[in-house]
Order: C-alpha cells, then sequence, then structure tokens
C-alpha cells in the first residue's frame, strides 16, 4: 500500500491489478483508513486517467452482490440524478418508460442534507414496501414493468465504505472518485441502458456547467467500457424542480404530471429522460420522437396505469393515484412574502432544499427520522415580476419543525431587483445539453 500511494502522489497510473488489490484489502479491513485517505488525497490533486477509473469503478462493483437480471423479461433500463431540489422525476419517467416495453429496475437511495431521496418519496406512501427480496423486485418488474427499491447493503460496499472516508477527509469533490462512486452501483444493478440526470446550479453538487459536462463525459465512458447504453443530461439546478418540495408533496406532484397536469418544467425533464430511455431501448430515433411518444403515453393515461399497478405490486395503497388531493395532509402553512416589488434573478436552491430539510423534510444526519407531510410550495420562479407583498412560498410545517431556520433560508434565498433580467436568463431551459446521444437539432 505504501508503494500505491507514492505512485499516485507521484502522478504515475496504477495497475489494473494494483487498484483491485486496493479496493479488496480495504473492504476486508485488511487496509486502515489512514492509509486509503492518503491514497484518496492523492487521487483528488492528481486524478486518475480513463482506463484507472474504470478499473476503480469495477473493482467497486464487483466488491459486493452484482444483480443478475437474466430473468426479465424486457431490455432493463435504470436512471440517476446527481441530486437537487424538488427532483421528483423517477416516480413520472420510470411509468413512462415501462409502458412503452422497457424495464426499468431501478435502485434509490435516500436523502441527505438539502437534497431529496427517491426512497423517502415513496415511503411517505401507506403500504408501500421498498424493501424487497431480488426474487420479489425482479417479479414486481416482470408483472408491471417497473420496480423501485432501496439500495442494498450488499450492492458494492466498498463504495459506501470509501464514501464515508471521503465526506470526513475533504476527498468528495475529485471527479474520478465521484464517477466512480455513482457508476460502481449502476452497474452493480445490472441494467442495459443507463441515463443519469447531472445537475449543475445552486441547488447541485456542480455549480458549473463545465465541471458538470466532465463529470457526465466521465460516466459515459465508464458506461461504455462496461458495455451499458449510456447518455446524459445536464439540467438546470438554479432553481427548485417543479413547484413541490417535501416528500408526500412531491409525489402529489408527480402524480399530477401523470394526468397530464403540472409545471412545464417539471414535464420537460421527465420527457427528455424518457426520451433518452426510448433511443437505448431503440424505441425513439432521436430526443424529438422520444418527447413525442413519452408525451402520448402520458395522454393515453397508460403511464398512470402503470404507476398505479407498481404502488400496489409493492404493497402501496394507490388510491391516491386518482385523487392526489388525498396527500396534502392538514399542517401549518405559513406565506413568505415578497420584501419589495422587482424581478426575482437568482435563488439559492440549496436554501429552499435546506428550509424543507430544518421542518423536518430532510435529514441533517442519517440517523434522523422524516416527517413525510412537511415541505414547501414555490409560488414565484427566476425572472417572474413580483410586487410587495405577494406569496413567494408556502410552508408546510409542524410543532416540531424548525421554522424560524426555515423561514431566514427562505428569505436568503431570494434575490429581487427592479431590473428586468437579460432574456437569456430569463428564458433558460431545465436542459442545458444532452450527451451520448445523435440529436442534430440541440444546440450543445
Amino acid at each position: 500500500m505504501y508503494n500505491i500511494i507514492l505512485k499516485k502522489k507521484r502522478n504515475i497510473e496504477l495497475s489494473t491489478e494494483e487498484i483491485y488489490k486496493v479496493i479488496e484489502g480495504y473492504t476486508r479491513g485488511d487496509i486502515p483508513d489512514y492509509q486509503m485517505s492518503a491514497l484518496l488525497m492523492a487521487i483528488c490533486f492528481n486524478g486518475m486517467s480513463e482506463r484507472e477509473t474504470f478499473d476503480l469503478t469495477m473493482a467497486m462493483a464487483y466488491s459486493g452482490d452484482m444483480l443478475k437480471l437474466e430473468r426479465i423479461h424486457n431490455i432493463t433500463a435504470d436512471k440517476h440524478s446527481t441530486g437537487g431540489v424538488g427532483d421528483k422525476t423517477s416516480l413520472i419517467v420510470a411509468p413512462i418508460a415501462a409502458a412503452n416495453g422497457v424495464s426499468m429496475a431501478k435502485m434509490s437511495g435516500k436523502g441527505l442534507g438539502h437534497t431529496g431521496g427517491t426512497i423517502d418519496k415513496l415511503d411517505s406512501i401507506p403500504g408501500f414496501r421498498t424493501e424487497l427480496s431480488e426474487e420479489e423486485f425482479i417479479d414486481c418488474v416482470n408483472s408491471c414493468g417497473m420496480a423501485i427499491i432501496s439500495q442494498s447493503g450488499e450492492l458494492a460496499p466498498a463504495d459506501k465504505k470509501m464514501y464515508a472516508l471521503r465526506d470526513v477527509t475533504a476527498t468528495v469533490d475529485s471527479i474520478p472518485l465521484i464517477a466512480s462512486s455513482i457508476m460502481s452501483k449502476k452497474l452493480a444493478a445490472g441494467a442495459k441502458i443507463i441515463v443519469l440526470d447531472v445537475k449543475c446550479g445552486s441547488g447541485a453538487f456542480m455549480k458549473n456547467f463545465e465541471d458538470a459536462k466532465k463529470l457526465a463525459e466521465t460516466m459515459i465512458e465508464i458506461g461504455k467500457r462496461g458495455d451499458r447504453k449510456t447518455y446524459a443530461l445536464i439540467s438546470d439546478m438554479d432553481q427548485p424542480l417543479g413547484d413541490y418540495v417535501g416528500n408526500r408533496l412531491e409525489v402529489y406532484e408527480a402524480v399530477k404530471i401523470l394526468h397530464g397536469e403540472g409545471t412545464e418544467d417539471l414535464m420537460d425533464a421527465c420527457l427528455d429522460l424518457s426520451a433518452m430511455i426510448l433511443i437505448g431501448a431503440g424505441k425513439a430515433g432521436d430526443i424529438e420522437s422520444g418527447r413525442t411518444i413519452a408525451k402520448k403515453t402520458i395522454e393515453s393515461g397508460e403511464a398512470l396505469r402503470v404507476f398505479k399497478n407498481f404502488i400496489a405490486a409493492q404493497g402501496g395503497d394507490n388510491t391516491f393515484a386518482d385523487n392526489p388531493e388525498i396527500l396534502i395532509k392538514p399542517t401549518n402553512k405559513i406565506e413568505v412574502k415578497a420584501g419589495k416589488t422587482g424581478y426575482i434573478t437568482s435563488i439559492d436552491t440549496e436554501k429552499i432544499g435546506l428550509a424543507s430539510m430544518y421542518l423536518g423534510g430532510g435529514r441533517q444526519k442519517k440517523e434522523d427520522v422524516i416527517d413525510p407531510d412537511v415541505g414547501l410550495v414555490v409560488h414565484r420562479k427566476k425572472g417572474s415580476f413580483v410586487n410587495a407583498g405577494e406569496t413567494l412560498v408556502t410552508l408546510f410545517s409542524k410543532p416540531l419543525s424548525n421554522t424560524e431556520q426555515a423561514l431566514e433560508c427562505i428569505s436568503e434565498a431570494y434575490k429581487i431587483s427592479p431590473e428586468m433580467p437579460s432574456e437569456d436568463e430569463a428564458s433558460k431551459k431545465h436542459t442545458l445539453a444532452y450527451l451520448g446521444v445523435e440529436d442534430p437539432g440541440v444546440d450543445r
């Protein structure tokens, strides 16, 4: 291990054998944290080649179970988001893809900090089971075209152990380490098509487009080397996606989209992600035709039908799918007003996410218990003109909510100016770039 650390410190490529030895040894407990920390820091400073990054990903993937999805009838797909605020796209995209003959076999995680987790949203549905055996998981996919379950502790255990170490040693912000962490779990999960939603902006880990693009390209390269059809889009997280933030509130908004209602930005995001899956499955030739198919799947009610079957198949009460208003539970509502008249020039999306967390909709620590009913509704987005006294955000709180901190976050999040924002900024689309697909009509 000393020699391996020294090589990477001197910016010399590690061999495939050396990388596998490190991951196997650290997962078993033979390599101590202090030596692994030194290697991770050397990687942060010197980076890794494409081959090294792929070897690291595969070594982490093979550190635990590798799901075998051969029993699933159709081509399998998975979709991953790098995190964000108000991102409930998995609940919409998976039913669209499944309704078009693509099996969505998806493992998801729980939220931490200002980002929400898909599993937390599903846990807010009465009776829904997010923990299934591998056999139950595959049977569920075969019976209704999709399943979403909590990530198994035996899936890429090296990643779990390494991420905990990176979190306390300031070695999180390395593109090879981020890419290998994400893709090791995706490759271990077994799907043949992988679609990545890489966020950038104030509410994302990647704050600028260039870093987001580099991460997306690195993950696409790993996917291709791993014999997976891999696509990515880079999307805007300079404001929340959709209008609702909070677990049961986001399920409500997802169902509204499946009914053909809801905000344009959320609908666009779901159509783009669905289009990429359909391209990978050979169901569409480009983004535009994929979007058209996806939109028709919503309009026909087929996506909603699959969603209802999916909820029931995993033990949930799906009556809310026909009447989503029953998801909005009575809570204390607090309206946050605009302090002055003008145009909303920016929203610090991370602070919106933190506000939901302080209300009890997210975790500050992994052990925290989430309240599924709390959250917030964003009434005004970037570029909007507001008068002083107009409602910007409505908070849904409970007696145990840290309302004071949530209100402070909201007041700091909005910037209002008397000057109208530029046309480019006001008309900024949610999807900023498509990667890995041939689409001549898209500006890159």
